[in-house]
C-alpha cells in the first residue's frame, strides 16, 4: 500500500468513527484508539504535504485565524418562519394553504424547533466547501474554518449525493457541554455564560478556530436546498441526508393530517425537557416539495411552513413606570420599565406594552406586580397582572393623548392598533429616525455616518430630511461634537459614494411604510424607475408579485404627499440612482409587451424563476395572483385546483410548458 493509500484509508476510518460517535451515538473504538489513529494521520500528512486535504479529519482541531469574516451572498435565501402560539393559528394556516392548493389531502413533516444559531453549509462533489451564517437572510458571514471543527458535521459525504447543494441547520450547545464550560469558568473565577444559544452563536465568530474546536458544539440539520434534488418530499429529504452522513434529528414525524400534528405538539410540549438541548417549539412543513413550490413565499417567510412556539418561561416583577417612544413612522410604542429580573438567561429591565388596547385589556398599572415572558420576541412582553399584589392606591393607566416629543395630538385610524403622531415633518424622532433608516447598511449604507451623528446634524439645524445630507460640506460638520477633520471628510465622502447605491436600495431607504427590503426589490424590478412607480395605480400595484392592498395603499399615500415628491426631485438632482441600471439582454424582445402572466406548478424544462425571467425579458409582466387582468397562466404539474378553476372561469388562456415555448418562439 502506498503512503497516499494509507493516508486515505486512515481518513476514511476516522470519518466513519466520527460519524458513529457524534451522529449515531454508537462508538466502536475507544477515545485512546481514535487519538492514536489521528496522531498517525497527522504525522503522515506533515511528512507528505503534497497530500494535504482541507477536509481531512486532522483539520477539525482548528488552528486557522480569521480576523475579518467575509460577507457572502447566499445562493438560496434563508427565510424566517411565521410563528403561531395556538392550535387555532395552525387551523387558520391550513385554511390559507387550501385556498391555494384546493381540496387536496395534505401531509405534514413535524420537526422540533431548535434554539441555536442558523447555518447554511454548501457541499461540492460531496465535500464541505463553505459555511455561512444566516445574517440578514440574503447574506451572512463565512465561518467555514470554525464549522469544520464541529465533529457531527461531515467533511466528506458518503453514498449517492448531488454534485452541488446546500443544507441548513442549527448550531447548538447541548446542556451538558454548556454546564461543563460554565463550571470551568467558575473554577477560575470568570463570569459564566448566560445561555447555550448565545454561547453557540458567539462561538461561530471566534477568530481562532482552535478555540472553537474546544467547545462541545453540535449541529442539527433540517433542510436541503438546490436544483433538481433527488427527492419529492421533506421527510424523504431528511432520510436521504442521514444516509449521506448528516445528523438530521430522528424526532421528526410524518403527519397525515393536522390532528396528528397536534399529537406531535402535545407529546413534545411535555417531553422536550428530556432532550439534551434547547427546543422552543415545533416546525410544521407541508411535506410535498411540489406543494411547497406552489405555495411559494411571502416577503419574509415560506407559506408552506410555520413554527408553533411552546409557552415561554415567565417571571414576575414590579412595573416601575410607563414611557412612550416615537418611531420613524410616527407610531407610538408604550414601554414598561421594570424592576430588573432574570428571564431566559438575560436581565430584563423593559417590556413591550404594544398599544392602548393591550394596556386596557390587561388593566396594567404602575406599581403592579406583572408576569413577563419573551414569547418569541426580542423585547419581552407583559402577559398578565398579579392582582392579589396590587397596591390599594393604584391608579388606572390613561394612555397619552399628545406626542411625548412634539405635543401634537395623537391620531388612531380605524382598524389600526397603534396611535400615531401625525406631525410627520415636524416631530424630531420621526425626522431623525427616517434619516437614520436612510443611511443604514441595508439602505444607503453611508460610511462615516452613524445614528448619533444624524441626531447631532438635526439638532444643530444642518439637516431636516435625508436630501439635506447631499448639501453638507466639511466646513459645516467640522464644528460638531467629537468631529475631527478626517472624520468630517469621511462623512462627506461616504455621502457622495452613496450616489452609486442601486435603485432598489434607494427605494427601501425612502422609508415608505410597509415597504421593507424585499418589497423594495420587487417594486424596483417590476417598475424599473421611480417615475413609473409614482404613476402606478392601485390595481397595477396589487398585481405585482407579493404586493397586497396594505402595501399598495401605503405606496400611493407616499407619492400623494407633495413634500415627498420634492425630496425625491432633490435626490434626483444630486445624482442618486432612481432607476434600475439593467444589463442589456441581446435576446430580449417586446413580444409579450402589455401581457400579464401567472406562473403556477412544477416544471421540467424551466425552473419557475427561469420562466418569470423569460417573460420579463420579453416585455411581459408576472403577476402573483389570477385576476381579470391576467392574460396567460403557465401551468405546470400539481398546479392548485383553485387557481385552475379561477383561470377557467375567467376564460384565461392556460399554457403548458410546450405551449409557452411555442408562444415564445412565435
Amino acid at each position: 500500500m502506498t503512503i497516499q493509500d494509507t493516508i486515505q484509508q486512515l481518513r476514511s476510518e476516522l470519518d466513519q468513527h466520527n460519524y458513529n460517535y457524534y451522529v449515531l451515538d454508537q462508538a466502536q473504538i475507544s477515545d485512546f484508539e481514535f487519538d492514536q489513529k489521528l496522531k498517525e494521520l497527522q504525522a503522515l500528512e506533515a511528512a507528505h504535504p503534497e497530500f494535504f486535504d482541507a477536509n481531512s479529519p486532522t483539520q477539525r482541531v482548528g488552528g486557522a485565524i480569521t480576523k475579518n469574516f467575509q460577507t457572502v451572498v447566499h445562493d438560496y435565501r434563508m427565510y424566517s418562519l411565521d410563528n403561531s402560539y395556538s392550535k387555532e393559528d395552525l387551523v387558520d394556516w391550513e385554511i390559507r394553504i387550501q385556498k391555494v392548493l384546493g381540496d387536496v389531502p395534505i401531509e405534514y413533516t413535524c420537526e422540533l424547533k431548535y434554539d441555536g444559531a442558523s447555518i447554511s453549509i454548501t457541499y461540492e462533489n460531496g465535500q464541505l466547501s463553505r459555511a455561512v451564517t444566516r445574517g440578514d437572510g440574503f447574506q451572512g458571514d463565512d465561518v467555514t474554518n470554525n464549522i469544520k471543527t464541529i465533529r457531527s458535521i461531515p467533511l466528506q459525504l458518503k453514498g449517492d449525493f448531488p454534485a452541488h447543494f446546500a443544507i441548513r441547520g442549527e448550531i447548538i450547545l447541548p446542556f451538558a457541554g454548556f454546564e461543563k464550560m460554565n463550571q470551568e469558568l467558575i473554577e477560575i473565577g470568570e463570569t459564566p455564560y448566560s445561555n447555550p444559544r448565545n454561547t453557540a452563536s458567539g462561538s461561530l465568530k471566534l477568530q481562532d478556530s482552535s478555540e472553537v474546536a474546544k467547545r462541545p458544539l453540535d449541529c442539527l440539520l433540517y433542510s436541503l436546498v438546490g436544483n433538481n434534488l433527488p427527492f419529492q418530499s421533506q421527510f424523504e429529504a431528511l432520510q436521504e441526508a442521514r444516509d449521506w452522513g448528516f445528523k438530521a434529528p430522528k424526532e421528526t414525524k410524518l403527519a397525515k393530517n393536522l390532528d396528528e400534528v397536534f399529537e406531535f405538539i402535545t407529546h413534545w410540549d411535555t417531553h422536550r425537557h428530556e432532550l439534551p438541548y434547547e427546543t422552543d417549539g415545533v416546525v410544521i412543513k407541508v411535506n410535498a416539495l411540489s406543494y411547497q413550490d406552489e405555495l411559494g413565499y411571502t416577503a419574509k417567510s415560506p407559506r408552506w411552513a410555520i413554527a408553533y412556539k411552546f409557552k415561554s418561561e415567565q417571571v414576575s416583577t414590579e412595573l416601575r413606570s410607563i414611557s412612550y417612544q416615537v418611531g420613524r413612522t410616527g407610531a407610538i410604542t408604550p414601554v414598561a420599565n421594570l424592576e430588573p429580573v432574570q428571564l431566559a438567561g438575560t436581565i430584563v429591565k423593559r417590556a413591550s406594552l404594544h398599544n392602548a388596547d393591550q394596556i386596557e385589556k390587561l388593566d396594567i398599572r404602575v406599581g403592579d406586580t406583572v408576569f413577563v415572558e419573551k414569547g418569541g420576541e426580542i423585547i419581552p412582553k407583559i402577559i398578565a397582572v398579579d392582582f392579589a399584589k396590587r397596591p390599594v392606591d393604584s391608579a388606572i393607566t390613561h394612555y397619552i393623548t399628545n406626542c411625548p416629543e412634539c405635543q401634537t395630538i395623537l391620531v388612531r385610524s380605524e382598524g389600526e392598533a397603534n396611535h400615531y403622531c401625525p406631525n410627520f415633518y415636524g416631530c424630531p424622532p420621526q425626522i431623525i429616525g427616517r434619516i437614520q433608516h436612510f443611511i443604514s447598511r441595508k439602505a444607503m449604507d453611508i460610511e462615516g455616518l452613524g445614528g448619533e451623528t444624524v441626531a447631532l446634524l438635526y439638532n444643530n439645524g444642518l439637516v431636516h430630511n435625508y436630501a439635506d445630507l447631499y448639501d453638507l460640506t466639511v466646513e459645516q460638520v467640522l464644528p460638531l461634537e467629537r468631529m475631527a477633520q478626517k472624520s468630517a471628510e469621511n462623512l462627506i465622502n461616504g455621502v457622495a459614494k452613496s450616489k452609486d447605491i442601486p435603485f432598489e436600495n434607494v427605494l427601501f431607504a425612502l422609508g415608505i411604510r410597509f415597504v421593507g427590503e424585499t418589497v423594495a426589490k420587487k417594486l424596483a424590478k417590476h417598475y424599473k424607475t421611480i417615475s413609473a412607480l409614482k404613476n402606478a395605480t392601485f390595481d397595477d400595484l396589487i398585481l405585482v408579485d407579493e404586493i397586497g392592498e396594505r402595501i399598495a395603499k401605503s405606496v400611493l399615500e407616499f407619492f400623494e404627499n407633495e413634500e415627498n415628491n420634492l425630496i425625491i426631485e432633490r435626490l434626483r438632482f444630486h445624482g442618486l440612482q432612481l432607476e434600475i441600471v439593467e444589463k442589456v439582454n441581446p435576446n430580449a424582445t417586446t413580444k409579450f409587451s402589455g401581457k400579464t402572466f401567472v406562473v403556477s406548478g412544477v416544471f421540467e424544462q424551466f425552473s419557475r424563476d427561469d420562466l418569470k425571467k423569460t417573460i420579463e425579458d420579453n416585455g411581459g409582466k408576472v403577476g402573483s395572483s389570477i385576476s381579470s387582468k391576467t392574460d396567460y397562466v403557465v401551468a405546470g404539474d400539481n398546479m392548485g385546483p383553485s387557481k385552475l378553476e379561477k383561470a377557467t372561469k375567467l376564460g384565461i388562456t392556460i399554457l403548458s410548458e410546450e405551449s409557452f415555448s411555442i408562444l415564445l418562439q412565435n
